[in-house]
């Protein structure tokens, strides 16, 4: 998985006309196929969406075709962040009409791996990124950040084009992980305000502290009654007190 200003640098390092190629497979979740195959008239800029109805499988030959399964077949919402890049994208690569192909090659030809594969090892070079990462990653940066703004079970599976529940539960784990490290983020600003709250108390001493402190002021005086709501009042010598508390509550402290 890349983080967000990752896919950026590799957006800025790969040749302008493959850089909304990056934005939309990570923030649209698309695979590769469903990009080479998506044409002007499944994009609706001004509600921000994309709808899936078309893809392209590579055997040696292009063939285009419609998605796996009837769960990919899907609208997909778009973060604001990324319309902009489009709609320059649109005036300016791709193919004309409603019917042209919104990725298209350096001649003008419908999207193809094998003439993908050098300019992505360049962007990943520039990047400063490993070698090792796949433009699949792209789809899984997505799918992770989907399960991390709170998605649903049912709202990831959609926007990933899934019919099984398998793949989904990976990316809510994950969500569930993070979800896990900000309590544990949550818990260290709990306890440092605490301590800060009580070191401010007493002389930097914590409100514990400081109670003791008083009750020891006072057995040096003399006894301390500890008056316990519905019981009798007793004394409690020093070193009593010290050795064994009473076993109910003091409600109330008098020299």
């Amino acid at each position: 998985m890349l983080s967000v200003p990752e896919v950026y640098r590799l957006a800025a390092a790969i040749e302008p006309r493959y850089r909304v190629l990056v934005l939309l497979a990570t923030f649209g979740n698309l695979r590769w196929g469903e990009l080479a195959g998506l044409r002007h008239r499944n994009l609706d800029l001004d509600n921000r969406c994309v709808r899936v109805t078309e893809t392209v499988y590579e055997f040696g030959q292009l063939v285009k075709g419609t998605p796996k399964s009837r769960a990919s077949i899907r609208t997909v919402a778009l973060p604001e962040l990324v319309i902009p890049a489009l709609r320059r994208h649109l005036d300016t690569f791709a193919g004309a009409g409603p019917a042209g192909f919104v990725f298209v090659g350096v001649k003008g030809g419908q999207l193809r791996r094998s003439n993908f594969s050098k300019p992505w090892a360049r962007a990943l070079a520039k990047a400063g990124l490993p070698a090792k990462v796949h433009f699949h990653d792209l789809r899984q940066t997505g799918n992770t950040l989907t399960g991390e703004a709170g998605a649903s079970l049912a709202e990831l599976m959609n926007r990933m084009g899934h019919s099984s529940t398998r793949a989904a539960r990976v990316y809510l784990h994950a969500r569930e992980e993070r979800d896990r490290q900000l309590a544990t983020t949550l818990d260290k600003m709990a306890r440092r305000e605490l301590r800060r709250s009580s070191g401010t108390r007493s002389g930097g001493q914590s409100g514990t502290q400081h109670f003791l402190r008083m009750v020891r002021v006072r057995l040096r005086i003399g006894s301390v009654r500890c008056v316990s709501p519905g019981s009798a009042t007793g004394s409690v010598r020093l070193g009593a007190f010290c050795r064994r508390p009473p076993a109910w509550p003091c409600t109330q402290l008098t020299a």
